[in-house]
């Protein structure tokens, strides 16, 4: 289970003895080191490291790290809201004992998620993660829910000895082939173990579509701990793939053509361990407040892409009929559909029912991405929205006044575009409150002025070994 409540100085309630016992026993298994993790809101990890002996230090009076990386973009470029991205002032950094885990690829390291808080003890409005937290509890006091969530791992392999800067794939043989998984089996068997070792259940690791492109599955968690484990997932892929003499973007292009990485977020709504998307009298059984939730999330998807969709290289990605779902619309396994239905298979639809929201990629701080969806579709809860008509197929084929009649529209194609949605929604902007809500405005902004002008190559070639 995730810790619920925020880090306060002095520490949680016995969590000070609690990481000096912690400390003595990683120090017995020779773990040096830990890493401090969160995720800035132009979706790059961040981290201070810690020597193990000091775990007691942080939990109790945190890390010190400077709030200006709230404006930092991809490139590290700074950018100003009215009150972030001043040289001024400092937040503390508060490790999530429940969280930490020893790195089966990095040994000598062990790993935790943090939150950020002032250095007076309040809740630091900047925090991605103190913001999910604090959108699943309002869920579960104004509507009872609990949800699972899940964020599926896309990634590009290139040659960690091709010429600097340049994608070379590691890996021959076409999509989904096996001639992929047999050329990189030790990494995958190594890769799979150090996931083992973590604690991370793997439902799927299999080779993808585009040149040297692979996937990895875990099971689903509470949003927080999935937003957790989407960063770990993420460690501990490219650890192990330096440790094969490989190379790891998780850019959602890594060339200016072709099928980009995604990041698709799985959502399902739960009360008193019943899970909402089964069972009920509307369509693929889902029940009525599982609908609406839908709706609700399908209504806001193009202000949400400014969160799922957070780079310019986002939009290399972005394309009609390349399963990235840029179209409003919703169906049943409908892969083309920017909100896809997932009933599961026969005798599991009780466990496995779930939404999935496809325009997410792995440049989007999934803290920030899972939180504003659950916040659209809570929104959808309390209208009462009802979903549209489903659609099948590539909407791409539809004419304007059939795609006018399904409330079919294509999501934004720029993120100056996505950032007018954003601008433009009251939704998002007062879950996230206006620090935070600043921040992803300016430095969405800031990334798009980076590359005006630039082709498509060029965009991709900026943030290919960003993310």
């Amino acid at each position: 289970m995730t810790t619920d409540a925020d880090p306060v100085p002095g520490g949680r309630p016995g969590e000070p003895r609690r990481a000096a016992a912690l400390a003595a026993d990683l120090s017995a298994r020779d773990v040096r080191g830990i890493v401090l993790a969160y995720v800035d809101t132009a979706g790059v990890g961040r981290v201070k490291t810690i020597p193990t002996a000091r775990l007691e230090a942080a939990v109790s009076r945190g890390v010190g790290m400077s709030p200006v990386f709230d404006t930092f973009l991809a490139h590290d470029r700074v950018v100003t809201t009215d009150v972030l991205g001043s040289p001024d002032g400092d937040l503390r950094l508060y490790p999530d004992l429940d969280q930490l885990v020893v790195l089966a690829g990095q040994p000598g390291w062990a790993w935790a998620p943090v939150d950020r808080i002032t250095q007076e003890g309040a809740r630091h409005p900047g925090c991605s993660r103190t913001f999910l937290r604090r959108v699943v509890a309002d869920a579960a006091e104004r509507h009872g829910l609990a949800f699972k969530a899940a964020i599926e791992i896309e990634w590009s392999l290139g040659l960690d000895s091709a010429p600097a800067g340049e994608f070379v794939p590691a890996v021959s043989g076409p999509a989904y082939g096996a001639i992929r998984q047999v050329e990189l089996s030790d990494y995958g068997a190594d890769l799979l173990a150090a996931c083992a070792a973590q604690g991370l259940d793997v439902d799927q690791l299999h080779p993808e579509y585009a040149p040297g492109q692979f996937e990895i599955s875990v099971g689903a968690r509470d949003p927080v701990a999935a937003a957790d484990r989407s960063v770990l997932v993420r460690q501990t892929v490219r650890a192990v793939a330096r440790r094969h003499g490989l190379r790891v973007s998780f850019a959602p292009a890594v060339s200016g053509e072709g099928v980009g990485n995604g990041g698709h977020l799985h959502l399902s709504c739960w009360r008193d361990g019943v899970n909402l998307h089964a069972g009920g009298g509307r369509r693929y059984g889902m029940t009525a407040e599982a609908e609406s939730f839908a709706a609700g999330v399908l209504a806001r998807l193009p202000a949400l892409t400014a969160v799922t969709a957070p780079s310019p290289a986002s939009y290399l990605r972005l394309r009609p009929s390349q399963w990235a779902g840029v179209f409003t619309g919703w169906g049943r396994e409908t892969r083309e559909a920017a909100l896809r239905m997932v009933t599961g298979t026969a005798g599991r639809h009780e466990k496995d029912a779930n939404m999935e929201v496809k325009p997410v990629d792995l440049a989007a701080n999934p803290y920030l991405a899972l939180g504003c969806v659950i916040a659209a579709g809570l929104d959808g809860v309390t209208a009462g929205r009802a979903l549209p008509d489903e659609i099948t197929g590539d909407p791409a084929r539809y004419g304007p006044d059939e795609a006018a009649a399904l409330g079919v529209r294509r999501l934004p194609r720029s993120l100056p575009e996505a950032v007018e949605e954003f601008r433009a929604d009251p939704v998002l902007r007062s879950a996230l409150g206006p620090v935070l809500a600043d921040a992803v405005t300016a430095v969405r902004l800031g990334e798009a002025a980076d590359v005006d002008g630039l082709g498509p190559d060029q965009i991709a070639a900026a943030y290919r070994w960003t993310y």
